[in-house]
């Protein structure tokens, strides 16, 4: 895969390897999040709320079945919930909203079939993101501890400094503003 962020894209050259070609993709699944060469998850939410969609079938067959909505809930977060969620902490910061918005619709057609409130995908992002932040400070062996600098306060933490907003949409900067705003 080529990751080119150019305006204006020319053609590249084949690349070879051994004296074969090699082949070149849009997108490629690593370790289960489906990652495109314009470095945009719409690929991966699409995806994503293509197979939640899938699942919600299931739910309106338990619907159909009578099933406790206690039951209903458990099911939705160990089958559609789960796989919306998958690597969250990777990806959802640099979702555009339009991506975010097809995830909340699945949220709440889940919601309709329950009858039951569900947490927004937003609220288990900043879940998991706390939960990470606090793991990492927890941890003083971890690689990216020095960006969980808390001030002398102790309360806060050092916020970082982001000239993209491709960076300032990460993880990092991400964690660090959602743990000052708790």
């Amino acid at each position: 895969m080529v990751f080119d962020r150019r305006k204006k894209k020319t053609p590249l050259l084949p690349l070879t390897i051994s004296g074969e070609n090699v082949e070149q993709v849009d997108s490629f699944k690593f370790l289960g999040v489906t990652i495109s060469n314009d470095l945009s998850w719409a690929v991966h939410t699409d995806l994503s709320v293509k197979k939640a969609h899938q699942r919600l079938y299931f739910l309106r067959q338990l619907r159909n079945f009578k099933v406790s909505s206690s039951i209903m809930s458990q099911f939705y977060r160990a089958a559609v919930e789960s796989l919306l969620t998958f690597s969250i902490t990777v990806w959802y910061s640099s979702s555009c909203q339009f991506e975010k918005e097809k995830l909340e619709k699945v949220v709440r057609a889940a919601s309709r079939i329950i009858g039951r409130d569900l947490p927004s995908i937003d609220s288990l992002h900043i879940l998991r993101m706390m939960r990470k932040c606090r793991s990492i400070m927890q941890d003083p062996t971890h690689p990216a501890g020095h960006l969980f600098q808390p001030l002398l306060s102790g309360r806060r933490l050092r916020t970082l400094r982001c000239r993209t907003a491709r960076l300032r949409n990460s993880f990092y900067p991400q964690a660090v503003l959602a743990f000052n705003n708790r």
